[in-house]
């Protein structure tokens, strides 16, 4: 599967890794706000999370260091789905 089917899969979690001022003047519908720096204490309600994951932010930065954080922890089905209109563009395709 390539990220655009992935971003479109009913199944896949979404989460805004944005602080939530950021997330509450936009986001994709349906995501959870979790800010990057709150995952290390999250780990375990990842791992409980409906997979795939696609992370996400404003830019692609801060998606792509919870991505490889959450891979040392065993997360495998976990991307970067890059910034808020990166995203908004998978999901109209």
């Amino acid at each position: 599967m390539n990220l655009q089917e992935i971003v479109n899969n009913p199944e896949t979690t979404i989460v805004d890794v944005r602080m939530p001022f950021e997330y509450e003047e936009e986001h994709v519908e349906g995501a959870i706000n979790i800010p990057l720096q709150e995952i290390p204490q999250r780990v375990e309600e990842f791992k409980s999370m409906k997979q795939p994951i696609v992370v996400y932010c404003r830019s692609g930065n801060r998606s792509g260091q919870a991505q490889m954080f959450l891979r040392q922890h065993g997360i495998t089905e976990i991307y970067n789905g890059g910034g808020l209109y990166d995203m908004f563009d998978l999901m109209r395709k």
